[in-house]
C-alpha cells in the first residue's frame, strides 16, 4: 500500500513470475495522487500458496480481487483496478462480475479471454510464442524452475525481453518472493487452472474445442485504458485484436521502447496515461 487512504484507490495486480514488487517503480509516480493497493495475489509472496490445483480457479482469483475491493472502499466503486499479465485476467473478470466494485479498468500488456484464445488457438505466431504454457502445466515444472537458484525462472522471465531494469536488489527480492519448489507451484497452478487451450503451431483448434464464452457475458461497461509495449515477445498484437468488440469504451495507448517489462521500463509514461484516464 502507497499514498493517501483517503486518496483515490487503484487496486494493482500482478501477474508471473512477479508478485507485488512489479509496482515498486509506478508507485513513486502515482502516489501522490492516489492510494495504490497492490497485494501478492493468491500463490504467490506472502499471500496463501496453497498446493492444490483447484484452488485456483478463476473463480477464485476474482473472488480474492473481489473481497479486496470490498475492503477498501465497502460503500462506494474505486477509481479503477490496474492489471498486468495474469493479473489482467483477474481484473477482467471484475469487469465481467462486478462491475459496481470500481470504476474504470486499466490493463497493461494484459489480455481479455476471447480475442486470447482466438490468438491461441490460430496455430499462428501467438500459438508458438505461448508453447510455454504447456510446459509449464506438465506435472514438475514448478522443480525445474527452482532448480540452481531459480535459473529456469529467471531464463523465463527474461527470455527477448529488455531486463535492464532488473538490478541485483530486484533479483534478490524476486528469488525471495518466488521462494521453494513448493511455493512455486502456487504461481504455475494458475496455468494448470485455466481452461485456455494452445494450438500446436501450425496446428489450429477447431471451434469445438475450445472454451464455450458466451460474449454478452464477457464485456467490459465502464471505460478502459489498455496500454501496450510494443516490443511485447510473449504476447503479440493479435491478442488483442478486436477488442472493441468487448468494450463500451475503449482507449488503445502504445508504448514505444516498452516490451512486456512496461511498468518497470516506462513508469513515468504510463503514470502519464493513467493520471490522463483518471483526470
Amino acid at each position: 500500500m502507497a499514498g493517501d487512504p483517503q486518496a483515490p484507490v487503484i487496486l494493482c495486480l500482478h501477474g508471473f513470475p512477479e508478485y507485488a514488487g512489479a509496482f515498486d517503480d509506478l508507485v513513486p509516480h502515482l502516489e501522490e495522487r492516489f492510494f495504490l493497493v497492490a497485494p501478492d495475489q493468491r500463490g504467490y509472496g506472502q499471500s496463501w500458496r496453497p498446493t492444490e490445483v483447484d484452488h485456483y480457479a478463476p473463480a477464485a482469483l476474482v473472488a480474492d480481487a473481489a473481497a479486496i475491493l470490498r475492503h477498501y472502499s465497502p460503500d462506494k466503486p474505486v477509481a479503477a483496478v490496474l492489471g498486468h499479465d495474469w493479473g489482467a485476467a483477474v481484473a477482467y473478470g471484475l469487469a465481467f462480475r462486478h462491475p459496481a466494485l470500481f470504476e474504470r479498468l486499466i490493463i497493461a500488456n494484459g489480455v481479455h479471454p476471447i480475442p486470447f484464445q482466438r490468438a491461441l488457438a490460430a496455430g499462428g505466431a501467438q500459438s508458438k510464442a505461448s508453447q510455454y504454457i504447456n510446459w509449464l502445466r506438465a506435472e514438475g515444472s514448478e522443480v525445474k524452475l527452482t532448480e540452481n537458484n531459480h535459473l529456469r525462472m529467471m531464463s523465463l522471465f527474461s527470455e527477448h525481453m529488455d531486463m535492464s531494469w532488473m538490478d541485483a536488489g530486484k533479483v534478490a527480492a524476486y528469488r525471495a518472493a518466488w521462494g521453494t519448489a513448493d511455493q512455486v507451484r502456487g504461481m504455475v497452478n494458475w496455468y494448470r487452472a485455466s481452461n485456455l487451450k494452445v494450438a500446436a503451431p501450425g496446428q489450429p483448434l477447431p471451434p469445438a474445442a475450445l472454451p464455450q464464452w458466451p460474449a454478452h457475458t464477457l464485456r467490459v461497461p465502464m471505460p478502459h485504458l489498455l496500454l501496450w509495449g510494443e516490443e511485447d515477445t510473449a504476447l503479440l498484437p493479435d491478442c488483442h485484436a478486436g477488442l472493441e468488440d468487448f468494450c463500451d469504451d475503449l482507449t488503445r495507448v502504445s508504448l514505444t521502447g516498452a516490451d512486456h517489462w512496461l511498468l518497470h521500463q516506462k513508469p513515468a509514461e504510463v503514470a502519464r496515461h493513467i493520471r490522463q484516464f483518471l483526470r
